[in-house]
């Protein structure tokens, strides 16, 4: 029997496209929820008082998809990073110091996944690859 360690070259590449994949696909459902109300009840924002929200909500429902489907990955992925981290001091820090008791768990952990495929890429599996990117 192979050691694991045997199969990470072939596998690593694969798995960060998984990543980011599902990163983007579920970071865009809170961009739709906020635009769209989509699924339906999930949030129904008032821009006219909170136009910060239509903002968030147009960089993840479209910077998610990009980052889904690995176009333009590292330069969105840094940007989503930045908005998590935003994100993060405007609405959760304020609450608590801990993200368990603030509900910012989610973005924070958004904000580096989007960091790390800033730094890594997109894997083998996105459009980056064909139009020649790392």
């Amino acid at each position: 029997m192979s050691d694991l360690s045997d199969h990470a070259p072939v596998w690593q590449p694969r798995v960060l496209s998984l990543l980011r994949f599902i990163a983007g696909l579920l970071f865009m459902e809170h961009g739709m929820s906020k635009l769209f109300d989509f699924p339906p009840g999930t949030l129904h924002p008032t821009f006219a008082t909170q136009p910060l929200l239509f903002v968030a909500g147009v960089l993840e429902c479209f910077g998610g998809a990009l980052v889904a489907i690995g176009l333009f990955t590292r330069p969105v992925a840094f940007l989503l990073s930045g908005e998590m981290a935003i994100g993060y001091f405007m609405v959760h820090a304020p609450k608590s110091f801990f993200p368990l008791q603030n509900g910012g768990d989610a973005a924070v952990l958004y904000c580096f996944v989007f960091f790390y495929l800033f730094a890594a890429g997109g894997g083998v599996w996105g459009l980056d690859r064909l139009r020649g990117g790392r």
